[in-house]
């Protein structure tokens, strides 16, 4: 397997375009938004850049995107989805989507916290109020709390919004945690809408379990947002896809929503899915490999700083509060050291004295990172 992260100089991502490099000025170094430091995925590279040549870059259609993904949810998940999947322009998009079929204005959200932060959002704009249930933390590491989860359900809420594989925590969920909760929401006639974009990215050993891949009431009635943007690093492009439960209907914007794809994104994630298999556990491979490197090396360097290793994502949520930094050490160490991540209250108020790095980069960058990070507080 090669390794993806390794393929690139800093010179060469200093050159691109994107968020990720345009944010801060020139010396301070990003690792900050989910984003990746990779070339393309070479199956994916030759499928838009065929298009592009071709001059292919009208409207959307399917194509053999949903089937793609179908085919790759059974291969690597043993996952049968059932239902036709409806193209989104992202996850995002998706998941509003889906809680339009559950719940409305008003109506109360449960999201486990820390979170990804466009929930927040999201969930404001739409007239939906948030619910914040705190996920538990031991010497082990983060966890589901399935007594807090259970008080915020029999509150009345009507919808989980469930990020599986967890973003920001890296936490990969077992099915038998996935079975609580669908006992959960079946008790308390909570219906769950499963981001599920990091579902590619677990470390290499671990498993995805799909929430809608349960053989439960609460799985048939859930909706679940997917793409291939996070995994193959193609955010820009706009693809993604909403899977309807069994037992669930078939979204009433699913036409509407099809009209804001991105075609290029469509083109790029079925190549993706259909041929980015090999590509992808190279990557897999590189991430458990920084995730681990850092780990020994804050250990060394940075021992107050508490890390627990992600068994998914390419996210290292890092605990600063024992170097007294204050609520946002981002800020410290974006001023002092030159170095850019995201706000742990970006995700919620159990974020203070939090900071979130991506793991995705080359060892290299990492080092270099890390090296800032020391630097600006000691």
């Amino acid at each position: 397997m090669t390794d993806p992260l390794s393929d690139v100089s800093l010179s060469e991502l200093r050159s691109r375009q994107s968020v990720k490099w345009r944010m801060y000025e020139p010396d301070v170094l990003p690792l900050f938004v989910a984003e990746m430091d990779s070339a393309l995925a070479p199956p994916v590279a030759a499928a838009l850049t065929a298009a592009v040549e071709r001059g292919d870059t009208g409207y959307p259609h399917p194509g053999r995107f949903p089937a793609a993904f179908t085919a790759f949810a059974e291969r690597r998940y043993g996952w049968v989805v059932p239902s036709e999947p409806v193209l989104v322009a992202d996850v995002m998009v998706g998941l509003m989507a889906a809680l339009d079929e559950v719940c409305g204005p008003g109506d109360a959200v449960v999201v486990s916290t820390p979170a990804y932060p466009p929930f927040f959002r999201n969930l404001e704009l739409s007239g939906r109020r948030l619910v914040s249930s705190p996920l538990k933390v031991s010497a082990e590491g983060f966890a589901l709390d399935l007594d807090r989860l259970e008080a915020d359900f029999a509150s009345g809420a009507k919808a989980y919004l469930l990020c599986n594989p967890h973003n920001p925590c890296g936490l990969a969920y077992s099915r038998a945690e996935l079975l609580a909760v669908a006992g959960l929401a079946e008790r308390y006639g909570v219906r769950v809408v499963a981001d599920e974009i990091h579902a590619p990215l677990t470390m290499p050993g671990v498993g995805h379990v799909p929430f809608a891949s349960l053989d439960t009431e609460a799985s048939a009635l859930a909706y679940t947002a997917v793409s291939a943007s996070k995994a193959w690093n193609l955010a820009g492009l706009k693809a993604a896809l909403l899977v309807s439960g069994a037992a669930c209907a078939r979204p009433a914007s699913a036409r509407d929503l099809e009209e804001h794809v991105g075609h290029l994104g469509v083109l790029g994630g079925t190549a993706a899915f259909e041929e980015g298999e090999e590509w992808l556990d190279g990557l897999r491979a590189a991430i458990a490999v920084n995730a681990a490197w850092l780990g020994a090396e804050l250990a060394r360097r940075l021992p107050e700083v508490a890390y627990f290793p992600p068994r998914a994502t390419y996210l290292a949520w890092l605990d600063f509060r024992a170097l007294g930094l204050g609520d946002d050490p981002a800020e410290v160490l974006r001023e002092k050291g030159r170095v850019a991540l995201v706000p742990g209250l970006d995700f919620g108020a159990e974020g203070a004295g939090f900071a979130r790095l991506n793991l995705a980069t080359s060892p290299a960058i990492l080092a270099e990172g890390v090296d800032r990070i020391v630097k600006a507080v000691r």
